[in-house]
């Protein structure tokens, strides 16, 4: 069955401008991944080969930080309308 033609609730440029905020977000998501397992493989390597090295423990726990702090699900993030009533967690 099909849907009924619903019409449109946004304007083309509000369209364009939220797919080049995804498309902005996939990168940084990229970006950050990729630095989160290069750090945590540094990590690992040095403990391995027992090598001290308190700029990269300190970075390491920095990224776990922020990584923790970023993925609170109690708030939803990004730009646009937030949903009604306010979001209450899973």
């Amino acid at each position: 069955m099909d849907e009924p033609n619903l019409p449109a609730t946004t304007t083309l440029q509000q369209d364009l401008t939220r797919e080049g905020q995804r498309k902005v977000n996939l990168i940084w998501e990229a970006t950050q991944a990729i630095i989160a397992v290069v750090v945590t493989a540094a990590i690992v390597y040095t403990a391995i080969n027992t090598i001290s090295s308190p700029e990269l423990t300190n970075a390491f726990f920095l990224i776990i930080g922020f990584y923790y702090s970023r993925t609170n699900h109690a708030n939803i993030g990004g730009v646009g309308e937030k949903p009604e009533p306010p979001y209450e967690g899973r």
